[in-house]
């Protein structure tokens, strides 16, 4: 939606429109859906804080002065409430290089068929992948997590990058280079798909049954729909050239949320706290 559609939508949506704040939030939610899956490394905690980010839009809306560009102002919700966010998997069992390295090593077994439950094995592999890419980013602090992110995956421009995190654009390119390398290093050691690594994602997906991190009759990331990039990215200039090891990352689909956005709005703008939701107070500033 171009920029003076979207701020009309927006203004017509704090008039009360319902329709327009659907519009608003369908506009969004795919951008959301996506940080929060990359930040927190599963498709359930990404659901629940896509919803969770939706509602601080709903609540926050009336803040928003047009000072950045929208995408940019909910940029800065959605990675100030996923940086703070408690309540994943990872949250409760943070991951770090080392263990992952030590698992990465350690998780093979012999072939064992049955347990793949007639799925391909090329299949369960793809599954793997992108299970594993995720959870890779997960042995980064938030923080750190976030700016790689940002960085690699959105391709967003420093100077706003660092306006969303309240850094300096040096500050966040500093850091940005130190976890494309970080990643990379990690990458170029472990990882088959670098051509260097000795990791094999074909070889790992008996391993990855029996901890229960693959569930062949549930491959939740291929049955999420893939999006075209053009309806997600609005910053299309890249920043620094990216190591080649972190392209890995550039090629990871972009996927359209879950959510059913316009369910999930009627049902909020029918409850009866919505009152107490649009009334809410919060001493967060955004814009």
């Amino acid at each position: 939606m171009e920029r003076d559609k979207l701020d009309e939508t927006i203004s017509q949506a704090l008039m009360g429109d319902s329709g327009a704040l659907e519009k608003v939030l369908l506009e969004v939610q795919d951008l959301i859906f996506n940080l929060s899956l990359r930040m927190l490394g599963s498709v359930a905690d990404a659901e629940d804080a896509t919803q969770d980010i939706l509602i601080r839009i709903v609540t926050h809306l009336s803040s928003f002065q047009g000072k950045s560009a929208f995408k940019t102002w909910v940029y800065r919700i959605a990675t100030n409430y996923l940086i703070d966010y408690k309540k994943s998997m990872f949250s409760e069992h943070p991951l770090d290089f080392d263990f992952y390295s030590n698992d990465i090593k350690l998780g093979y077994v012999d072939d064992v068929e049955e347990i793949m439950l007639g799925v391909s094995r090329e299949q369960l592999a793809d599954e793997l992948k992108l299970s594993c890419t995720n959870v890779l980013l997960q042995c980064l602090d938030p923080q750190t997590r976030c700016i790689f992110i940002l960085g690699t995956m959105f391709k967003i421009d420093s100077k706003i990058a660092g306006e969303i995190l309240g850094i300096s654009p040096d500050n966040y390119r500093q850091k940005l280079s130190r976890a494309r390398k970080k990643v990379g290093d990690f990458l170029a050691t472990h990882c088959g798909l670098t051509e260097t690594g000795f990791c094999c994602c074909k070889k790992r997906v008996e391993y990855a049954i029996q901890q229960h991190r693959l569930n062949p009759e549930n491959l939740e990331f291929q049955k999420l729909k893939v999006l075209n990039n053009d309806l997600l990215f609005e910053y299309k200039d890249a920043m620094e050239k990216i190591d080649d090891q972190t392209l890995i990352f550039e090629e990871l689909p972009n996927y359209k949320a879950p959510v059913e956005c316009k369910t999930f709005i009627n049902n909020l703008l029918q409850s009866e706290n919505m009152k107490k939701i649009m009334n809410f107070k919060s001493g967060e500033t955004y814009d």
